[in-house]
């Protein structure tokens, strides 16, 4: 179903593999950890073998990212992931990476429509990010893994966002690379963009339900018709 423009007056952005580029930092980690074992890899790289590992995972950890939600453990979850990021594991975290085009897209869409974020990350964490980039003035609503009783794949944190905005669900526009992004989006009532710089396939995203399909989230100025 294509969009109804005339709905749109919120917009919630996920973060992990939609505005951050969460999938190249993963490889280059995991490439990083295998170098020492470089000589088993065609011409000595074990960037391909990286890559290739990084997107063959993520459809089950899409699925495992609902299950501390349905255990209730989720603010846990979220918690350790704070402190991890936190301690750096014994070393300086590494700084985030936007996915290019993302910043200006924002400032872009801020003219017109409310805007919050719609994550699954924790919330010392999500703090950094947001402060990274200086992004904090852009959104209305700011929703972590901790901030409703249940995270995505429920409504709950794109009702919160609806009414922090002070708008009906309905007139949201729900996007995120993941199907618990586009499941949330779709419970609340919202209207949902999936795009496919993250974690998600195309496949995935419309089986659940996606209303639009993008390459990467920069294009979602271009269709809400949004110029420099």
């Amino acid at each position: 179903m294509p969009l109804d423009l005339s709905r749109i007056r919120g917009l919630c952005f996920d973060v992990d593999g939609t505005l951050q580029d969460t999938d190249d930092q993963f490889v280059q980690r995991l490439a990083g950890l295998l170098m020492p074992f470089r000589f088993f890899f065609p011409v000595s790289d074990p960037r391909p073998f990286a890559r290739w590992t990084v997107m063959i995972t993520e459809t089950p950890a899409n699925f495992l990212m609902g299950i501390p939600d349905f255990l209730h453990i989720d603010d846990e979850i979220a918690s350790l992931g704070d402190f991890l990021y936190r301690r750096g594991l014994g070393k300086k975290p590494s700084p985030f990476v936007l996915i290019p085009g993302v910043k200006e897209m924002l400032a872009k869409l801020h003219t017109r429509f409310l805007l919050s974020l719609v994550t699954a990350r924790g919330a010392r964490t999500l703090d950094i990010f947001i402060n990274q980039f200086d992004l904090r003035s852009l959104f209305t609503a700011i929703v972590s893994a901790q901030t409703c009783p249940h995270t995505k794949p429920y409504p709950d944190p794109v009702l919160w966002a609806a009414a922090q905005m002070g708008i009906p669900a309905g007139s949201c526009l729900m996007i995120g690379d993941t199907k618990v992004d586009i499941l949330s989006g779709k419970a609340a009532g919202a209207q949902t963009i999936g795009v496919l710089c993250g974690f998600g396939t195309e496949q995935e995203l419309r089986r659940a339900g996606a209303d639009l399909i993008l390459q990467s989230t920069p294009e979602v100025a271009q269709i809400l018709q949004i110029s420099s």
